[in-house]
C-alpha cells in the first residue's frame, strides 16, 4: 500500500465552527483530502481557537500552525493599504513574520501541493516555485464587492469602489502564479477577468449527508432564512423578507411565522426581531432550523458563489424559493426542484401558494431534495479536487 503523502492547506480563517461559507468548504475538503494525504494545516485567525474546535479539525490534521493576527497589526496593515495597490482584504492576513514562518515549515515538510484557499492568503506562497500549487478562488470576490456598491450608504461607496477596482486587477494578477485554480461555479469563473480563466476548475461544494435525515420536528414556523447574517447579502434578504415580503403576506390575511436562523446578526437583523419574526442567533443543529419550518425563502439580489443555504434547505425538504442569481451556480429547474422569483411581488404570490396550498409544492420539495443528492456530495465534489493535485501542472 502506497504512503500517503503531505500536502499544505493554507487558509484565512479557522476552518470550524462552520459559521461561514469559507469555512465549511475548507472543512470538509479537509476531511476529504485526509483520506488520502497527511494534511498539514495552516491558518491565520483574528479570533482565539477554542480547544473544542481545535480537536474536531485536529482528527483530520497531521499538524495545525496557527498564527495570530493582533490588533495592533491588523490596524498598522489597514494603514499601510492606502499606500498599496494589493486589495484591502490581502493586507489584512499578510504579515512578514507569518511569511518567515510559514516558508521555513515549507522547506521542513516539502510538501508534495500546496493548496491555498482564497486570495487572501495567496501571498504567503506565490513565490513558492519548487512545489506545485493550487489556488482555490472560491468566489469572484471582485464581482461581489462590485455589487455591494448599489447597496451601501453613499460614505461606504468609495471603499466598495476601489476595493472592486484592486481585487479585479489582483484576481487576474495572481492567477499566473500557480499552477491550477479552482473555484465554486461556472457562473464565478467567467467572472474572473484573465485571459485563461477557462483552466480553473470548477469544485462546487457539497452537503453533508445529515441533511437528508428527517428529524420529524413540528412546523412551528411558516418561513425560514438561513446564513452568516453579518454578511451583507444575507443582512439584505432578511430585511426584505421582515419588512417587505412579510407584511404583504399579512395584508392577505394569511398568518406567517418567519425564522431567521444563523451566526452573528448584526443590530440592523437583531431589530428585525418581533412577533412574528424571530431571531435564533447561531445553533448548534442548523438542520432544526429548517426541519422546523415549512417554506424557505431567499431574496437574494446580490453575491457571488454557490450557495451552502440552498444545498442545505433543498437536501432537508424544504420547497426553496430564490432569485436566478443564487440559482444560476446551483442550476435548478424552476418549477420542477426549485422555484425562482426576480422581485418581491412574485415572492409574496409564490410564498402565499406555499402556504395557503402546501401540497403544490410538495413534488418540488422532494425532485429538489433528489436533485442535490445525486449531484453535490461533499465526497462526489471533491474527488475533482483529488484528481486536480494528482494531475501535473497545466502551465
Amino acid at each position: 500500500m502506497k504512503a500517503k503523502e503531505h500536502i499544505l492547506f493554507i487558509v484565512s480563517r479557522f476552518p470550524y465552527p462552520l459559521e461561514k461559507g469559507d469555512k465549511l468548504r475548507a472543512f470538509y475538503q479537509l476531511k476529504e483530502l485526509s483520506k488520502d494525504y497527511h494534511v498539514t494545516l495552516i491558518c491565520t485567525s483574528d479570533l482565539p481557537v477554542s480547544a473544542e474546535h481545535l480537536e474536531i479539525v485536529n482528527q483530520y490534521c497531521s499538524r495545525i500552525h496557527i498564527f495570530n493576527l493582533s490588533k495592533p497589526g491588523l490596524l498598522f496593515q489597514l494603514c499601510t493599504s492606502f499606500l498599496s495597490s494589493k486589495p484591502f482584504q490581502v493586507q489584512y492576513f499578510y504579515r512578514k513574520s507569518i511569511h518567515r514562518k510559514i516558508q521555513k515549515i515549507i522547506a521542513e515538510l516539502q510538501p508534495k501541493h500546496i493548496y491555498c484557499q482564497l486570495i487572501r492568503v495567496s501571498e504567503y506562497v506565490k513565490n513558492e516555485h519548487l512545489i506545485p500549487k493550487t489556488l482555490d478562488y472560491m468566489d469572484a470576490l471582485s464581482k461581489g464587492m462590485e455589487r455591494r456598491i448599489q447597496t451601501e450608504p453613499w460614505y461606504k461607496n468609495w471603499f466598495y469602489r476601489v476595493e472592486s477596482k484592486r481585487l479585479k486587477q489582483y484576481e487576474r494578477r495572481i492567477f499566473d502564479y500557480f499552477e491550477h485554480k479552482t473555484i465554486i461555479s461556472e457562473q464565478d469563473r467567467k467572472l474572473i477577468y484573465h485571459p485563461e480563466n477557462a483552466q480553473i476548475v470548477v469544485v462546487p461544494n457539497g452537503i453533508d449527508q445529515a441533511f437528508f435525515e428527517d428529524l420529524a420536528l413540528p412546523k412551528d414556523y411558516d418561513l425560514v432564512f438561513t446564513g452568516n447574517f453579518s454578511y451583507a447579502p444575507n443582512i439584505e434578504a432578511a430585511v426584505c423578507l421582515a419588512e417587505e415580503i412579510l407584511p404583504r403576506i399579512h395584508q392577505k390575511g394569511i398568518p406567517c411565522r418567519l425564522l431567521l436562523s444563523g451566526a452573528s446578526p448584526v443590530k440592523k437583523v437583531l431589530d428585525l426581531q418581533s412577533k412574528d419574526v424571530h431571531i435564533s442567533g447561531w445553533v448548534d443543529d442548523i438542520r432544526t432550523s429548517y426541519q422546523r419550518s415549512r417554506l424557505f425563502a431567499a431574496p437574494l439580489f446580490i453575491g457571488t458563489g454557490l450557495q451552502n443555504k440552498l444545498l442545505e434547505a433543498m437536501a432537508s425538504g424544504l420547497p426553496c424559493i430564490t432569485t436566478s442569481l443564487a440559482n444560476n451556480a446551483l442550476g435548478g429547474i424552476n418549477y420542477e426542484n426549485i422555484l425562482l422569483a426576480e422581485d418581491i411581488d412574485t415572492f409574496v404570490e409564490k410564498i402565499t401558494e406555499g402556504l395557503v396550498n402546501e401540497g403544490n409544492f410538495s413534488s418540488i420539495a422532494l425532485h429538489g431534495k433528489n436533485y442535490i443528492e445525486q449531484h453535490y456530495s461533499w465526497e462526489k465534489q471533491t474527488l475533482k479536487l483529488l484528481q486536480l493535485l494528482y494531475s501535473p501542472p497545466s502551465c
